[in-house]
C-alpha cells in the first residue's frame, strides 16, 4: 500500500476517491516506565521506554489504516496525517488518517 502525505502521487494520477480511512489506538505507560523516566530526567537524554512505546502506537494505528484502505479496494492512501491526543492521565491516543484512493495504472517505463 502507497502512503503519502501529499495529495498526488507523482506519475499515478488518482482514478477515484473511496474516501476517508483511519485507524486508531491507545496507549497506557507501564508505571516501570514512569520510574526509568524520572531518573532519566535527572541526568537528561531520551526517554526510550516513552518512544518505544509510541512507536509501537503509531504502527498500530498505520496497519489499522491500511487494512481499512485495503478492504475498500484502495491502491493508495493520500494526505496521510498522524494526531497525538492526551485523553486521560498516563494514556494517549494516535489516529492515523487520509484519503483511500485507486491509482492509474503505471506506465510501463522505456529503457533508453
Amino acid at each position: 500500500m502507497l502512503i503519502v502525505t501529499t495529495e498526488t502521487v507523482a506519475g499515478r494520477p488518482v482514478t477515484e476517491s473511496l474516501g476517508l480511512v483511519r485507524g486508531a489506538t491507545v496507549r497506557a505507560k507501564h508505571v516501570g516506565t514512569d520510574i526509568v523516566a524520572a531518573l532519566k530526567s535527572l541526568v537528561g537524554g531520551e526517554l526510550s521506554g516513552y518512544s518505544s512505546l509510541m512507536a509501537g502506537a503509531r504502527e498500530q494505528a498505520l496497519d489499522r489504516m491500511m487494512a481499512e484502505a485495503q478492504a475498500l479496494g484502495a491502491d493508495a492512501i493520500v494526505c496521510m496525517r498522524v494526531q497525538t491526543s492526551t485523553i486521560a492521565r498516563g494514556a494517549s491516543e494516535i489516529v492515523a488518517y487520509g484519503t483511500a484512493v485507486r491509482l492509474a495504472p503505471e506506465q510501463a517505463r522505456n529503457s533508453a
